[in-house]
């Protein structure tokens, strides 16, 4: 089975409000078994609507659209859907009484406008909202289906858990699947991680797909399988297989953070972190504060030092804060690349790293703070 979204909603198209609803969507989906293949964002517009719904419902077995349910004249999705179908709408009486006893519950009355939400496409079955006054509307074809959901998040969820996922069990009989973990590495680039996983990319299932963000790269692993079992044991096995080849530059799994697992490390040794910062935008402190039981506290520094006087900097803030580590990083634009210092400082030891980063100047404090936060947890492993 495979599945198309369509995000509804000129305000969506002009970067007024962020899509969430096609995320929630696409896991939701994944949980059942069902691939999705394309999603798409559509205007307010009748014709640009059908135009779409009848090009996926062509591709797709399950269509989605999100938005363009409620009672204002730019809201074009059930003429749309109608339209994309070849039927006309209809008038149904009891979805108009319906919503005037929701609007009673509230205390308020409806204007006439409101009568266009109880319009649907002929031969559709209606679904009833009762946490909006939009209802819902499911279109079957030959072979594929329609779903129409509403686009404000909360009544888009509540219908998919209570109404869409108990429909597509039912309809497309549904015993698949889809389960992913995601790898966390840190301190390396994708295209050293690609040459080590480039094999396990063109895995047609599971399927493994990188994603890299500033100092850091997400390996996915997704798996499709009869049962939640067998699909964790086809993670278990790429996991291992990854484990093996990358080692210690995985630093966590699906949600851990790098911030999260450096805290952990310093609680395990009962210290408590003194931290140094200078081209980060203070960053790096923002992060170790959401853990009060390791951060001592920061010093910011109004100026780039070298590396002896950042030694010696980062000494000073560990005795001022009394902490038992003590990390520095300083990070400069010099020419067409950023320069990055670190210095960490535990009890007996003392630990210098530099690093250099060539991408887009914006990226450069995120790179900086990843990567310190990388230099601590390697060498408190």
């Amino acid at each position: 089975m495979n599945a198309e979204i369509l995000a509804i909603g000129t305000e969506l198209l002009l970067g007024e409000i962020v899509d969430t609803n096609t995320a929630v969507l696409a896991r939701a989906l994944r949980s059942v078994g069902i691939d999705l293949y394309r999603t798409v964002i559509v205007g307010d517009n009748v014709e640009r609507i059908a135009q779409a719904v009848r090009e996926a419902v062509q591709r797709s077995d399950v269509v989605i659209t999100t938005g363009g349910l409620g009672p204002t004249v730019d809201d074009a999705s059930r003429e749309g859907v109608a339209q994309a179908l070849g039927v006309p709408t209809e008038f149904r009486p009891e979805l108009w009484e319906q919503i005037q006893e929701r609007f009673a519950r509230y205390g308020r009355k409806p204007t006439e406008n409101n009568r266009q939400q109880a319009m649907l496409p002929v031969g559709a079955l209606a679904v009833e909202n009762p946490v909006g006054t939009a209802p819902a509307f499911m279109l079957e074809t030959a072979s594929s289906v329609v779903i129409a959901l509403p686009g404000v998040p909360s009544e888009m969820s509540y219908l998919l858990e209570t109404a869409v996922l108990p429909y597509l069990h039912r309809r497309l009989d549904l015993s698949a699947i889809i389960k992913s973990r995601v790898l966390k590495i840190a301190g390396m680039g994708e295209s050293w991680l690609d040459e080590r996983v480039a094999d396990l990319e063109r895995s047609a299932n599971p399927t493994v797909g990188l994603s890299a963000h500033p100092g850091q790269v997400d390996v996915r692993i997704t798996a499709k399988a009869a049962s939640e079992a067998e699909a964790d044991q086809m993670l278990d096995q790429v996991e291992a297989t990854l484990r093996e080849r990358l080692g210690t530059a995985i630093y966590g799994v699906d949600s851990e953070t790098l911030e999260q697992v450096a805290a952990r490390m310093l609680a395990a040794r009962g210290w408590r972190l003194a931290l140094i910062e200078h081209g980060t935008g203070g960053g790096l402190a923002t992060l170790m504060q959401q853990h009060a039981d390791v951060f001592a506290g920061r010093r910011m520094l109004p100026e780039r030092l070298d590396a002896s006087a950042l030694a010696a900097a980062v000494d000073r803030a560990r005795r001022e804060l009394e902490a038992q580590a003590g990390l520095g990083v300083v990070a400069w634009r010099e020419s067409d690349r950023t320069v990055m210092l670190f210095h960490l400082a535990t009890p007996g030891e003392c630990q210098d790293a530099e690093r250099s980063y060539g991408g887009p100047p914006a990226n450069a404090a995120q790179w900086a703070i990843n990567m310190a936060l990388d230099f601590l947890r390697r060498r408190l492993a």
